[in-house]
């Protein structure tokens, strides 16, 4: 009897050639899938694709020469939007996922994880579309599931507008502050105000909401 299962071809991208050959070696001991194609950076990963020979899943290194994870994740969703994005990175960090989601990364896994955990992302960005590990990746799968479909839009103030916008970039809310020339205290309070206003508990969620409604766009 035949396995009807389809094999996930997979592509990697890291200028760690011990850790990619090792990583390399897990992912093609997991059953149906397969690692086709390995580069150095996000240029060679990108000039080495084949339209007619596309993998399914492609696997990033955050931190690459020439080209990192956050360009060739915007790059890839820009030239293969149905090619699935799985990025490894060594923090579990708000403004690291914040970026990488904007970026076209639809997973974030800590590079350190456990094997049976990186098949577990693997088949669920395959399944559902994303994956997101760790006590931001709750955050981020939570506030996906809760804005699906579109909540009705939410009247803002102009100055809630702006700091919506501000908070759903990768910059810090002390920069916020400085940038709208109030009082980190005051960023705190329109913060406060907005969670409950829109229904979410973190600053992703702000992120989330933004792309989703159109507030933003998602880049």
């Amino acid at each position: 009897m035949t396995n009807s299962k389809k094999t996930i071809k997979i592509a990697m991208a890291d200028d760690h050639v011990i850790m990619r050959n090792a990583l390399a070696s897990v992912v093609n001991d997991f059953e149906d899938c397969e690692v086709m194609l390995q580069a150095d950076n996000g240029k060679q990963l990108l000039d080495r694709l084949q339209k007619d020979r596309l993998p399914d899943l492609i696997i990033l290194d955050v931190n690459m020469p020439e080209m990192d994870g956050y360009e060739t994740a915007s790059k890839l969703r820009q030239r293969f939007p149905l090619i699935h994005i799985l990025v490894l990175t060594t923090y579990d960090s708000d403004l690291v996922t914040i970026r990488l989601l904007r970026a076209g990364a639809r997973g974030v896994l800590v590079k350190d994880c456990h094997p049976s955990e990186f098949r577990k992302a693997i088949i669920s960005i395959m399944e559902t579309g994303y994956y997101y590990a760790g006590t931001t990746a709750e955050k981020v799968a939570n506030v996906i599931k809760s804005t699906e479909p579109h909540e009705p839009i939410v009247p803002l103030t102009e100055i809630e507008m702006r700091f919506l916008q501000l908070a759903s970039t990768d910059i810090t809310y002390k920069e916020i502050a400085k940038i709208m020339k109030i009082s980190p205290r005051t960023v705190d309070g329109y913060r406060d105000a907005l969670f409950p206003k829109l229904g979410v508990k973190s600053r992703i969620g702000l992120m989330v909401y933004a792309v989703k409604n159109g507030l933003i766009k998602d880049k």
